[in-house]
Protein backbone atom coordinates (compact mmCIF):
# COMPACT_ATOMS: atom_id res chain seq x y z
CA UNK A 1 0.00 0.00 0.00
CA UNK A 2 1.18 3.19 -1.07
CA UNK A 3 0.04 5.43 2.03
CA UNK A 4 2.38 6.87 4.97
CA UNK A 5 0.09 7.10 8.19
CA UNK A 6 1.99 10.24 10.07
CA UNK A 7 1.00 10.96 13.94
CA UNK A 8 2.69 13.40 16.83
CA UNK A 9 2.44 12.37 20.58
CA UNK A 10 3.41 13.94 23.40
CA UNK A 11 3.15 11.96 26.86
CA UNK A 12 0.06 9.67 25.55
CA UNK A 13 0.92 6.22 25.38
CA UNK A 14 -2.08 4.85 25.72
CA UNK A 15 -3.97 7.02 22.79
CA UNK A 16 -1.30 5.71 20.64
CA UNK A 17 -1.66 2.00 21.57
CA UNK A 18 -5.30 1.95 20.71
CA UNK A 19 -4.34 4.59 17.38
CA UNK A 20 -1.71 1.41 16.59
CA UNK A 21 -4.41 -1.30 17.06
CA UNK A 22 -6.96 0.55 14.67
CA UNK A 23 -4.29 0.14 11.93
CA UNK A 24 -3.75 -3.41 12.99
CA UNK A 25 -7.46 -3.92 12.39
CA UNK A 26 -7.19 -1.80 9.28
CA UNK A 27 -8.88 -3.94 6.04
CA UNK A 28 -5.74 -1.96 3.98
CA UNK A 29 -1.93 -2.42 6.19
CA UNK A 30 -0.36 0.86 6.08
CA UNK A 31 2.80 1.58 3.75
CA UNK A 32 4.49 2.59 6.84
CA UNK A 33 3.45 4.62 9.94
CA UNK A 34 6.35 7.16 11.21
CA UNK A 35 5.34 8.84 14.69
CA UNK A 36 6.92 12.11 15.66
CA UNK A 37 7.84 12.15 19.67
CA UNK A 38 7.61 15.54 20.63
CA UNK A 39 9.61 14.83 23.83
CA UNK A 40 7.41 12.16 25.43
CA UNK A 41 8.86 11.31 28.75
CA UNK A 42 9.44 8.27 28.73
CA UNK A 43 10.53 8.20 24.95
CA UNK A 44 8.25 6.22 22.37
CA UNK A 45 8.94 2.84 22.39
CA UNK A 46 7.16 0.61 19.52
CA UNK A 47 5.76 -2.86 19.61
CA UNK A 48 6.33 -5.42 17.09
CA UNK A 49 3.73 -4.24 14.00
CA UNK A 50 3.11 -6.12 10.63
CA UNK A 51 3.66 -2.86 8.81
CA UNK A 52 6.87 -0.96 9.01
CA UNK A 53 7.25 2.07 11.84
CA UNK A 54 9.80 4.28 12.75
CA UNK A 55 9.64 7.06 15.65
CA UNK A 56 11.14 10.25 14.75
CA UNK A 57 12.28 11.98 18.31
CA UNK A 58 11.92 16.24 18.39
CA UNK A 59 13.46 17.61 21.49
CA UNK A 60 11.44 21.01 21.17
CA UNK A 61 9.72 23.01 24.24
CA UNK A 62 6.06 22.64 24.03
CA UNK A 63 3.89 21.57 20.96
CA UNK A 64 5.56 22.01 18.26
CA UNK A 65 2.97 21.00 15.50
CA UNK A 66 3.99 22.79 12.31
CA UNK A 67 7.40 21.48 12.49
CA UNK A 68 6.83 17.92 13.76
CA UNK A 69 3.83 17.35 10.87
CA UNK A 70 6.46 18.99 8.13
CA UNK A 71 8.74 16.39 9.62
CA UNK A 72 7.19 13.41 9.69
CA UNK A 73 6.20 14.08 6.08
CA UNK A 74 9.84 14.23 5.45
CA UNK A 75 10.44 11.20 6.28
CA UNK A 76 7.58 9.45 4.73
CA UNK A 77 8.19 7.20 1.43
CA UNK A 78 5.21 6.71 0.00
CA UNK A 79 3.07 8.77 -2.35
CA UNK A 80 0.64 9.28 -0.12
CA UNK A 81 -0.20 10.76 3.43
CA UNK A 82 -2.66 10.21 6.14
CA UNK A 83 -2.21 12.44 8.76
CA UNK A 84 -3.91 11.09 12.44
CA UNK A 85 -3.92 12.96 15.46
CA UNK A 86 -2.83 10.67 18.18
CA UNK A 87 -6.24 10.80 20.10
CA UNK A 88 -7.69 9.02 16.87
CA UNK A 89 -8.37 5.38 16.23
CA UNK A 90 -8.58 5.21 12.35
CA UNK A 91 -11.89 2.88 11.57
CA UNK A 92 -11.64 0.09 9.40
CA UNK A 93 -11.91 0.99 5.98
CA UNK A 94 -10.15 4.46 6.50
CA UNK A 95 -6.81 3.69 4.93
CA UNK A 96 -7.96 1.79 2.22
CA UNK A 97 -10.45 4.07 0.83
CA UNK A 98 -8.53 7.05 1.26
CA UNK A 99 -5.76 5.84 -0.95
CA UNK A 100 -8.21 5.13 -3.29
CA UNK A 101 -9.12 8.54 -3.55
CA UNK A 102 -6.01 10.16 -3.52
CA UNK A 103 -5.31 8.25 -6.47
CA UNK A 104 -8.66 9.49 -8.20
CA UNK A 105 -8.05 12.85 -7.02
CA UNK A 106 -5.30 15.43 -6.42
CA UNK A 107 -7.33 16.97 -3.38
CA UNK A 108 -7.02 17.33 0.55
CA UNK A 109 -9.38 15.15 2.44
CA UNK A 110 -10.46 14.99 5.93
CA UNK A 111 -12.40 12.44 7.29
CA UNK A 112 -15.48 12.01 9.89
CA UNK A 113 -14.59 11.81 13.52
CA UNK A 114 -16.52 10.87 16.41
CA UNK A 115 -16.17 11.11 19.97
CA UNK A 116 -16.12 8.59 22.79
CA UNK A 117 -16.62 9.52 26.69
CA UNK A 118 -14.16 8.47 29.41
CA UNK A 119 -13.48 4.68 29.43
CA UNK A 120 -14.18 3.92 25.97
CA UNK A 121 -11.86 2.12 23.69
CA UNK A 122 -10.18 1.00 26.78
CA UNK A 123 -9.67 -3.19 27.45
CA UNK A 124 -11.27 -5.10 24.92
CA UNK A 125 -13.87 -3.15 22.40
CA UNK A 126 -15.00 -3.49 19.13
CA UNK A 127 -15.64 -0.91 16.27
CA UNK A 128 -19.17 -0.91 16.46
CA UNK A 129 -19.71 -0.85 20.28
CA UNK A 130 -17.49 2.31 19.57
CA UNK A 131 -20.00 3.46 16.87
CA UNK A 132 -23.06 3.05 18.60
CA UNK A 133 -21.62 5.11 22.24
CA UNK A 134 -19.43 7.64 19.71
CA UNK A 135 -20.87 11.13 19.04
CA UNK A 136 -20.37 13.24 15.66
CA UNK A 137 -19.07 16.55 15.91
CA UNK A 138 -21.84 19.21 16.71
CA UNK A 139 -20.85 21.81 13.61
CA UNK A 140 -18.99 19.80 10.52
CA UNK A 141 -21.60 17.69 8.41
CA UNK A 142 -20.58 15.14 6.62
CA UNK A 143 -22.56 12.45 4.27
CA UNK A 144 -23.70 9.49 5.11
CA UNK A 145 -22.16 8.00 2.60
CA UNK A 146 -19.31 9.66 -0.23
CA UNK A 147 -17.55 12.92 -0.45
CA UNK A 148 -18.80 16.70 -0.09
CA UNK A 149 -17.05 19.31 -1.24
CA UNK A 150 -16.42 21.97 1.66
CA UNK A 151 -15.87 25.88 0.37
CA UNK A 152 -15.42 26.87 3.86
CA UNK A 153 -11.62 26.66 4.62
CA UNK A 154 -11.50 27.28 8.60
CA UNK A 155 -13.62 23.87 8.68
CA UNK A 156 -10.49 22.15 7.96
CA UNK A 157 -9.79 18.75 9.55
CA UNK A 158 -6.78 18.51 11.00
CA UNK A 159 -7.48 15.47 13.30
CA UNK A 160 -7.86 12.84 10.04
CA UNK A 161 -6.60 14.32 6.63
CA UNK A 162 -4.68 13.07 3.81
CA UNK A 163 -2.91 14.75 0.52
CA UNK A 164 -0.48 13.56 -1.29
CA UNK A 165 2.83 13.59 -0.95
CA UNK A 166 3.68 16.19 -3.56
CA UNK A 167 0.95 18.12 -3.22
CA UNK A 168 1.80 18.64 0.59
CA UNK A 169 5.14 19.85 -0.03
CA UNK A 170 4.32 22.14 -3.18
CA UNK A 171 2.32 23.82 -0.78
CA UNK A 172 4.95 24.18 1.59
CA UNK A 173 3.80 22.01 3.99
CA UNK A 174 2.36 23.71 7.25
CA UNK A 175 4.04 27.32 8.32
CA UNK A 176 6.75 26.86 10.89
CA UNK A 177 5.99 30.87 11.47
CA UNK A 178 3.14 29.03 13.88
CA UNK A 179 5.07 27.89 16.41
CA UNK A 180 3.81 25.67 19.19
CA UNK A 181 -0.10 25.05 19.32
CA UNK A 182 -2.89 27.02 17.22
CA UNK A 183 -3.63 28.31 14.07
CA UNK A 184 -1.18 26.51 11.49
CA UNK A 185 -4.19 24.01 10.30
CA UNK A 186 -6.48 26.59 9.62
CA UNK A 187 -3.26 28.66 8.02
CA UNK A 188 -2.97 25.40 5.71
CA UNK A 189 -6.22 25.32 4.94
CA UNK A 190 -6.27 28.48 3.66
CA UNK A 191 -3.21 27.92 1.63
CA UNK A 192 -5.10 24.77 0.07
CA UNK A 193 -7.96 27.17 -1.03
CA UNK A 194 -5.64 29.62 -2.53
CA UNK A 195 -3.79 27.00 -4.60
CA UNK A 196 -6.88 25.73 -5.92
CA UNK A 197 -7.48 22.47 -4.22
CA UNK A 198 -10.65 20.86 -3.14
CA UNK A 199 -11.32 19.91 0.19
CA UNK A 200 -13.75 17.18 0.30
CA UNK A 201 -15.25 15.72 3.62
CA UNK A 202 -15.69 11.83 3.22
CA UNK A 203 -18.21 10.28 4.70
CA UNK A 204 -19.69 6.44 5.31
CA UNK A 205 -19.54 3.62 7.35
CA UNK A 206 -16.52 2.19 8.65
CA UNK A 207 -14.31 5.22 6.69
CA UNK A 208 -14.06 7.65 9.91
CA UNK A 209 -12.31 7.75 13.48
CA UNK A 210 -12.83 7.92 17.02
CA UNK A 211 -11.64 10.68 18.90
CA UNK A 212 -10.48 9.60 22.37
CA UNK A 213 -11.30 10.84 25.64
CA UNK A 214 -8.61 13.01 27.04
CA UNK A 215 -8.70 15.98 29.94
CA UNK A 216 -8.82 19.63 28.42
CA UNK A 217 -9.20 22.96 29.11
CA UNK A 218 -12.00 24.99 28.01
CA UNK A 219 -11.18 27.86 26.69
CA UNK A 220 -7.36 26.58 26.25
CA UNK A 221 -5.42 28.70 28.84
CA UNK A 222 -3.07 25.93 28.52
CA UNK A 223 -1.59 27.49 25.32
CA UNK A 224 -2.81 30.80 26.06
CA UNK A 225 0.34 32.11 24.48
CA UNK A 226 0.79 30.61 21.60
CA UNK A 227 -2.57 31.36 20.83
CA UNK A 228 -2.56 34.98 20.63
CA UNK A 229 0.78 34.96 19.02
CA UNK A 230 -0.22 32.80 16.34
CA UNK A 231 -3.58 34.61 15.89
CA UNK A 232 -1.95 37.45 14.78
CA UNK A 233 0.44 35.92 12.74
CA UNK A 234 -2.74 34.50 10.95
CA UNK A 235 -4.46 37.74 11.00
CA UNK A 236 -1.47 39.61 9.32
CA UNK A 237 -1.64 37.08 6.19
CA UNK A 238 -5.48 36.57 6.09
CA UNK A 239 -7.04 39.96 7.39
CA UNK A 240 -9.05 38.07 9.93
CA UNK A 241 -8.70 36.26 12.98
CA UNK A 242 -8.98 32.79 13.66
CA UNK A 243 -9.74 30.87 17.09
CA UNK A 244 -12.35 34.03 17.06
CA UNK A 245 -14.21 32.25 19.84
CA UNK A 246 -11.37 31.19 22.28
CA UNK A 247 -10.06 35.06 21.60
CA UNK A 248 -13.49 36.02 22.90
CA UNK A 249 -13.11 34.22 25.61
CA UNK A 250 -9.52 35.59 26.90
CA UNK A 251 -10.61 38.87 26.29
CA UNK A 252 -14.13 38.05 28.39
CA UNK A 253 -11.50 36.78 31.65
CA UNK A 254 -9.91 40.19 31.31
CA UNK A 255 -6.60 38.36 29.24
CA UNK A 256 -6.69 40.54 26.20
CA UNK A 257 -7.92 43.71 24.90
CA UNK A 258 -9.04 42.60 21.47
CA UNK A 259 -10.32 45.39 18.85
CA UNK A 260 -9.41 47.30 15.63
CA UNK A 261 -7.03 44.35 14.61
CA UNK A 262 -5.02 44.43 17.37
CA UNK A 263 -4.54 42.17 20.43
CA UNK A 264 -3.23 44.00 23.71
CA UNK A 265 -1.96 41.21 26.14
CA UNK A 266 -2.82 42.56 29.67
CA UNK A 267 -1.84 39.46 31.48
CA UNK A 268 -1.54 35.70 31.69
CA UNK A 269 -4.32 33.49 33.17
CA UNK A 270 -3.76 33.03 36.82
CA UNK A 271 -3.91 29.28 38.69
CA UNK A 272 -7.01 29.84 39.54
CA UNK A 273 -7.94 30.41 36.05
CA UNK A 274 -6.73 27.28 34.84
CA UNK A 275 -8.31 25.52 37.50
CA UNK A 276 -11.95 26.65 36.30
CA UNK A 277 -11.02 25.64 32.71
CA UNK A 278 -9.75 22.38 33.21
CA UNK A 279 -12.48 19.46 32.38
CA UNK A 280 -11.65 16.41 34.58
CA UNK A 281 -13.55 14.63 36.83
CA UNK A 282 -11.02 14.83 39.51
CA UNK A 283 -10.40 18.50 39.08
CA UNK A 284 -9.16 19.48 42.66
CA UNK A 285 -6.79 16.22 42.59
CA UNK A 286 -5.17 17.76 39.28
CA UNK A 287 -4.38 21.29 40.87
CA UNK A 288 -3.39 20.00 44.15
Amino acid sequence: MSLSVLTLVKDRPDHLAQLIEGLRRSEAVPGELIIADMGSQPPVVLPALPFPARVLRLEAEGLPLAAARNAAARAAREETLLFLDVDCIPMHRLLGLTEKILIQRDALICAEVFYLKPGDARGEWSEADLKRTASPHPVRDFSAEGLREEDNAGLFWSLVFAIRRKRFFGLGGFDEAYTGYGAEDTDFGFRSKAAGISMLFMGGAGVGAFHQYHDTFDPPLQHFSDIVRNAEVFYKRWGQWPMDGWLSAFEDLGLIEWQNGKIALKRKPNVQELRGAFVNQDRDKAFS
